[in-house]
């Protein structure tokens, strides 16, 4: 059986609607970074937010949307990030492509503690770990659309399975630097060298 994809019921088409949406994510993914996923309520979130339940439930069906809809804003900025490297491609090399852009996703994981509470409650559930694949699905299609003209030789099927993987595994190692006790900048390291010898392997096979 098919996961459902958790979406909100509905996305705002009017600027007051939207302020309030994007309003209610804010105050939702300070709150989780607050109290934990486990105590995090859409009626908290509505209530620090000073807006009826109801207005919420307008747009999130209950808690488990909410942090999906948070997992995708975190990416969306991920792919702007990959777009702006664009004018450096395809002169700028794979390896320092590579390096920019662990280095800014290690800061924001760094600089925004929420990002890592976020994706830890997207793996709460069938569905919003299902919900959570398909976010990293759509931007490792970015990836492998960047990674085109710096792996060449590579199938482009095969480059595709490759940018999930870069992208799965990133994700799990920012979250690896960032725990209680864990040498960050010593983790980062070993995840650029854990990647490079990945994407060396791959375009040489």
């Amino acid at each position: 059986m098919t996961a459902e994809i958790l979406e909100p019921r509905r996305r705002p088409t009017q600027e007051r609607s939207h302020k309030k949406f994007d309003h209610l994510l804010l105050v939702a993914r300070e709150l989780l970074l607050e109290v934990g996923f486990e105590s995090f309520t859409c009626e908290e979130v509505a209530s620090r937010a000073g807006l009826p339940i109801g207005t919420l439930y307008q747009f999130f069906q209950n808690k488990y949307v909410m942090v999906c809809e948070l997992d995708r804003v975190d990416a969306v900025a991920v792919r702007q990030e990959l777009a702006s490297f664009a004018d450096a491609i395809p002169t700028l090399d794979w390896l320092k492509f590579l390096d920019r852009l662990v280095d800014h996703m290690a800061a924001l994981w760094v600089g925004d503690p929420s990002r890592r509470a976020v994706w830890l409650a997207v793996q709460s559930t069938p569905a919003t770990r299902a919900t959570a694949a398909v976010t990293e699905r759509e931007l490792a299609i970015e990836v492998a659309r960047f990674l085109a003209p710096l792996t060449p030789g590579t199938p482009r099927e095969r480059r595709t399975i490759m940018a999930e993987v870069l992208v799965h595994v990133v994700y799990s190692m920012l979250n690896f630097s960032i725990r209680d006790g864990q040498e960050h900048s010593e983790s980062i390291i070993e995840l650029k060298r854990l990647v490079a010898a990945y994407l060396l392997s791959a375009e040489h096979s």
